[in-house]
């Protein structure tokens, strides 16, 4: 194997102190560099308006207010922006699910017959930049067609969009065309539906991706601004991201912080908590035994 530093160099007293010092900086950088803004925003918020306006600006606060997250709590109304929040992101998990784990389950199962077709065209869309669809689909939502539906101000001008994603579809389909054939074919001669098999053997063994689908479509939708700016614009149905910058103006400088601090979280535990699920499920893609 050719690498940049030879095996025989890295063996040696100087070699070793050049690749740990490396390997140290390069650590240390890349995490000060994703740590440092969450950072910078939590102590922001314990610093006192004055504080955060002085140049140059204090690393830490000179005396931490934690009354802060409860002022912000109150007056930019976090409590109902986070319900509606949860009740948008819940939902869209739900639909993203129905829709994407079916559509590849039909593609990398059932073989339609345009069906590689069809997942070409899935991946294209990924191609087109998310503000080019921005006004075709705030159409269809204002003017839903067929059925003549006005979405705005209600959940389903959420749900809607977030169900069909094309990169879902790909890899959870990626993770099906590694379940062995034999298997499926087995519960079919047992008298097995295509929906009993996806039911009781593809969605058992698919839990890691599932996995990463569900979070990846939660922390989407947890974390939009434009799109629910555009569709959601009544106070009371706004998403905790529009309805903070909608309030923005009205705050105090560190409440306003505060409020960012207690937005970001859910995310920041989610992640956490599921950090090895994520790592499995991305890494996932065939079966041994």
């Amino acid at each position: 194997m050719r690498t940049l530093v030879s095996p025989l160099a890295l063996r040696t007293p100087h070699g070793r102190i050049i690749y740990w010092t490396v390997l140290i900086v390069t650590v240390v950088g890349f995490t000060g560099a994703f740590v440092f803004p969450f950072f910078w925003m939590v102590s922001g918020a314990l610093k006192s308006p004055d504080e955060l306006a002085q140049i140059p600006p204090s690393f830490f606060p000179k005396s931490a207010d934690f009354s802060v997250y409860k002022e912000a709590w109150d007056q930019l109304q976090l409590g109902v922006f986070l319900k509606n929040t949860a009740l948008y992101a819940g939902g869209a998990w739900l639909f993203t699910l129905a829709v994407d784990v079916t559509a590849a389950y039909a593609l990398s199962k059932l073989r339609p017959v345009l069906g590689k077709l069809v997942l070409g065209a899935m991946l294209a869309t990924l191609m087109i930049p998310p503000m080019v669809l921005l006004l075709p689909t705030y159409l269809v939502a204002k003017d839903l067609p067929v059925l003549h539906l006005d979405l705005l101000n209600t959940p389903w001008a959420i749900w809607l969009p977030a169900a069909a994603n094309g990169f879902f579809v790909f890899l959870l389909k990626r993770f099906f065309d590694s379940i062995p054939r034999e298997l499926l074919e087995a519960a079919e001669i047992d008298g097995a539906s295509p929906g009993r098999i996806l039911w009781s053997i593809v969605l058992p063994v698919s839990r890691p991706i599932i996995g990463v689908v569900s979070i990846l479509s939660v922390v989407t939708v947890w974390k939009d601004f434009v799109w629910p700016l555009l569709v959601l614009p009544e106070t009371d149905k706004m998403s905790i991201s529009v309805g903070i910058a909608s309030l923005s103006a009205q705050m105090p400088q560190n409440v306003l912080i505060a409020s960012l601090v207690i937005a970001s979280l859910p995310t920041i535990l989610v992640f956490f908590i599921f950090q090895r699920s994520i790592m499995a499920g991305l890494t996932a893609g065939s079966l041994k035994g």
